[in-house]
């Protein structure tokens, strides 16, 4: 369970930076993995670890980054002049912050919900100014390193471009990650200056100010190195992603979920999931996405913001805002596409397609079928190759069939139109009017044989080539 931190902390994300080396025209932390912003994910993080007031600040793609947010607190910092600068336009947001304030990257969406309460109760419990979230790393290029006395106490943070040469050696590291005395550090912000190789404002140099103020500096080291990686290319990004799919998935298989191989399931965070369910290979689950107990997923299969009962079986398909009954059956290569609602003990078999319609309790459309904007009651058998013909290029209209009703294989069926309960269509029927409850509705034009057409198209076939 994860800890909480006191109420009255406040979390300030800093969220204003390009990302130029993306190699995007997306801000970098509108990036998503498994769906989810990396914004998000960080605010998620505060949120869990019980922040009460949380402020993001915002920058490049301004609009864009907010409409991610939900409504969230967010300033602006039109001119990106350091993560000094971004605190200091924040300063306003954050008036009547009192306690400790934890300052988080937004680009680093691996920080957990323990460690920003980690590191808020070693502040609170010290007393220190400031507390930094540090990890030591094999290779520290890039990365600004935490300098110590000879006491072992940290006494700065140098960026990796302002070290001396005795410096570049140190192997423990600044993650940009921050809890503050707020009083403390509004108090002394402006005295920030911009003397180093960029000419802009560090919130690092806060640390070395405090301390010459004869404040107590703290830092405490994660456990877990990759999750202070943040994310500043493409590659980064991909083993951000990586570390998530390997948390969800053990998480999920802790908690009675079966995954013949977790490295080929990739699960977004928002999903539930029940006991008993196995996922195989290639499967996807994303968005909104629930699934019942004893359910089994896959492989090559897709599924977002849908619900999936119990004992469901989604084979090779994509079910994207649908609903998948009890004991139903999905696929091979099925789409259920938005406004699906299979009932339980329903089958779509393979090549079916299936869009903004209710397929009744015990239905079949087993194979090679486009069913939409249709209600089809209980017990109905639809033959392969059977289309609702919805769309009169302008409206779309809608099929009725009742319960019991068995639609012949390759009946197109021209909606605005209604079977009857117990119906049947003859196969190969184009049905335009209704069919009455019990009755044959059958369309087809009379045969027609034309003996010897084989030997005469054959002889017609040799002389062309003579």
């Amino acid at each position: 369970m994860t800890r909480k931190v006191p109420m009255g902390a406040a979390a300030l994300i800093l969220a204003a930076g390009e990302g130029t080396r993306m190699r995007s025209s997306l801000p970098k932390v509108a990036h998503r993995i498994l769906g989810v912003p990396l914004v998000r994910y960080v605010l998620d993080a505060a949120y869990d670890a019980g922040c009460g007031r949380v402020v993001v600040v915002t920058g490049h793609g301004a609009e864009l980054v907010e409409s991610l947010l939900g409504g969230e607190t967010c300033v602006r910092q039109e001119r990106q002049r350091g993560t000094g600068h971004a605190v200091m336009c924040a300063e306003a947001a954050l008036a009547g912050v009192t306690g400790s304030l934890v300052v988080l990257s937004g680009d680093a969406p691996l920080l957990q919900a323990s460690t920003i309460a980690r590191l808020v109760e070693a502040r609170e419990t010290s007393g220190a100014a400031a507390v930094v979230l540090t990890t030591s790393l094999h290779d520290p290029t890039g990365y600004g390193r935490i300098v110590r006395d000879d006491a072992g106490a940290l006494s700065a943070i140098v960026e990796h471009r302002d070290l001396g040469p005795a410096q570049l050696g140190i192997a423990e590291v600044n993650t940009g990650t921050y809890c503050f005395d707020a009083e403390v550090l509004f108090e002394h912000l402006h005295r920030l200056g911009t003397a180093n190789a960029q000419g802009e404002y560090y919130l690092t140099d806060m640390i070395a100010l405090l301390r010459a103020e004869g404040l107590t500096i703290a830092g405490i080291a994660t456990g877990e190195p990759e999750e202070t990686l943040g994310v500043n290319t493409r590659v980064q990004l991909a083993e951000a992603a990586k570390v998530l799919q390997r948390r969800i998935n053990r998480e999920h298989m802790l908690g009675g979920v079966t995954m013949t191989d977790p490295d080929l399931v990739w699960i977004a965070p928002s999903v539930g999931l029940g006991r008993d369910v196995v996922l195989e290979p290639m499967t996807t689950l994303m968005g909104a996405t629930s699934v019942g107990d004893g359910c089994v997923l896959g492989p090559d299969t897709r599924v977002t913001d849908s619900t999936i009962a119990p004992r469901a079986t989604i084979d090779s398909s994509i079910v994207v805002g649908a609903v998948v009954g009890e004991d139903a059956c999905v696929g091979p290569r099925a789409y259920l596409r938005p406004g699906t609602v299979l009932e339980a003990h329903a089958k779509a078999g393979t090549s079916v397609e299936i869009k903004n319609s209710v397929i009744g309790e015990g239905s079949k459309v087993p194979h090679l079928s486009y069913i939409g904007d249709a209600a089809v009651g209980k017990g109905v058998n639809i033959g392969a190759g059977t289309i609702t013909c919805n769309y009169d290029g302008q409206r779309k209209h809608r099929t009725q069939i009742g319960d019991g009703a068995f639609i012949g294989s390759d009946t197109m069926l021209v909606a605005p139109v209604s079977i009857g309960e117990g119906a049947m269509t003859g196969a190969g029927s184009a049905i335009a009017q209704d069919v009455p409850a019990g009755a044959l509705g059958i369309e087809r034009c009379d045969q027609k044989n034309v003996d010897g057409w084989v030997a005469f198209k054959k002889a017609g076939q040799g002389s062309d080539d003579q």
